[in-house]
C-alpha cells in the first residue's frame, strides 16, 4: 500500500484561512484520513511538538493517511480549517487546543458522519454526540513528582512557575508542583507570573527574568511552549522543570526532569475504532481521563537531568509507583489555601473531579490568580 503523508499550511489572507496541501489518494476501503489542528508550532519543543509527534506516528500506521495543520488560531479558523479537512475526505479529526472546545463540538453536531475528538476538553452537555469524545490525562499527578525534583534542587528555597491562564488544569499543576516541592523541603515557596498567552517568547523571558530578580533558582511552567523559559533559566544558570515535551536535549545541564505527553496511542486506537465503525459507544465517546492509577495516563515521567542524584531519582521512581498503585496523592489532606481555609481535610484525598474544582492557590505559592 502507497501511503501518503498530507499537510496543511495556514495562513490569514485580509481575515480568511487560506489553505494549502495536497489531497489523498484513494486506497481502498480500509483506508482512512484523519485531521489534527494545533494552535502553535509544530516545532514548539512543547504541547504542540508532542501532538504533531504523535501526528506522525498515526499517519505511519497502515490505511492511515494524516492531514496536520499548526498555528491555527482559537477563533473561526478552526471551523475552516476542519471543513477544508473534511473537504479533503477527512473522518476523524483531533482538535487539540483548549480554546477550540465549543467550535469542535459545533461541528461535531453538524457533521455526524465524522468523529470530532477534543483535547483537554469536558463536555457538560446532557447527551453528548454520537461522534463527539474528549480526552485528556491527570497532568497533575506526574507534575508533583517534578514538584519534588524542583524542592530538593533549589539552593534560595524559592521556585517559580510561569502560566498562560487560570484553568482548572492549571490551577491544578500550580498546586501540584508546589505540594511535591514542599514534601521535601518545607522552607519552599513557589512565585508565579501569569502571560495570558499559551505562547508569547517576549512574556516568558520577561517572567524569568522578574522571578531571578527575587531569587528564584528552579522554573516551571504551564504554556504551550517551552524553549523560551528554558534559555532564559539557563543564561540565569537556574535549574527547569519540563511540562509537555521532554526538552532535555536543550535544556542540558539545566534539566531536571518534567513530563510529556505520549498521544500516539490514545490516537491510535480511537481511529481503529472509527475504522470498524465501532467509536460510537465506545469509551472515547464521552470525557475520557488517563490517570497513573488505571495504568492509562498518556502523560510520562522526563528523562533526569545530570544534576539528579541516585537519591532523588530513585525518591521520585517510588513516588510514581505509589501512586500508579492507586497508595497515594499528592492532594491528600491536611491542605489549606492561601487565606488558611481548608481546602483537604486531614486524611481525605481529593477526586479528580474535586481538584478540577479547586479555585485557590495552596499555602506557600506566591500570587494570585486573575479573576478574568
Amino acid at each position: 500500500m502507497s501511503k501518503v503523508g498530507l499537510s496543511l499550511t495556514v495562513a490569514a489572507v485580509a481575515g480568511v484561512t487560506v489553505l494549502t496541501g495536497c489531497s489523498a489518494t484513494a486506497g481502498g476501503d480500509d483506508e482512512i484520513t484523519v485531521g489534527v489542528i494545533m494552535v502553535g508550532s509544530e516545532n514548539d519543543a512543547g504541547y504542540n511538538q508532542a501532538v504533531s509527534d504523535a501526528a506522525t506516528a498515526l499517519d505511519a500506521q497502515e490505511g492511515v493517511n494524516v492531514i496536520k495543520a499548526d498555528q491555527v488560531a482559537e477563533n473561526n479558523s478552526v471551523t475552516d480549517t476542519m471543513q477544508s479537512m473534511v473537504d479533503q475526505g477527512a473522518e476523524v479529526i483531533f482538535a487539540t487546543s483548549y480554546g477550540y472546545h465549543q467550535y469542535a463540538v459545533d461541528f461535531a453536531k453538524s457533521h455526524p458522519d465524522v468523529v470530532v475528538m477534543h483535547q483537554s476538553g469536558f463536555y457538560e452537555g446532557d447527551s453528548i454526540p454520537d461522534n463527539f469524545g474528549t480526552y485528556w490525562s491527570a497532568g497533575y499527578e506526574l507534575v508533583s513528582l517534578g514538584g519534588i525534583a524542583a524542592g530538593e534542587a533549589t539552593e534560595s528555597d524559592k521556585i517559580g512557575f510561569i502560566y498562560a491562564f487560570p484553568v482548572a488544569q492549571t490551577i491544578a499543576n500550580i498546586n501540584a508542583f508546589h505540594l511535591g516541592a514542599a514534601s521535601v523541603n518545607p522552607n519552599v515557596t513557589t512565585s508565579l507570573v501569569n502571560t495570558s498567552d499559551w505562547c508569547d517568547p517576549v512574556k516568558q523571558k520577561q517572567a524569568v527574568a522578574s522571578l531571578t530578580s527575587q531569587g528564584v533558582d528552579v522554573f516551571s511552567q504551564h504554556q504551550d511552549c517551552q524553549s523560551t523559559v528554558i534559555q532564559a533559566a539557563k543564561d540565569a544558570d537556574a535549574k527547569v522543570v519540563g511540562y509537555h515535551y521532554d526538552a532535555a536535549d536543550i535544556a542540558g545541564d539545566a534539566w531536571l526532569t518534567g513530563s510529556s505527553w505520549n498521544w500516539a496511542p490514545v490516537m491510535i486506537d480511537i481511529v481503529e475504532l472509527a475504522q470498524k465503525d465501532e467509536f460510537t459507544g465506545s469509551e472515547y465517546n464521552d470525557n475520557w481521563l488517563g490517570m497513573l492509577s488505571d495504568g492509562n495516563s498518556s502523560l510520562t515521567l522526563a528523562d533526569f537531568g545530570p544534576s539528579v542524584d541516585d537519591a532523588t531519582k530513585s525518591m521520585i521512581e517510588e513516588h510514581k509507583a505509589s501512586i500508579e498503585a492507586g497508595e497515594e496523592s499528592i492532594f491528600t489532606g491536611p491542605i489549606k489555601c492561601q487565606d488558611g481555609s481548608l481546602l483537604v481535610a486531614e486524611g481525605e484525598t481529593a477526586t479528580y473531579a474535586d481538584i478540577n474544582g479547586f479555585d485557590c492557590l495552596v499555602e506557600g505559592v506566591v500570587g494570585t490568580l486573575p479573576k478574568s
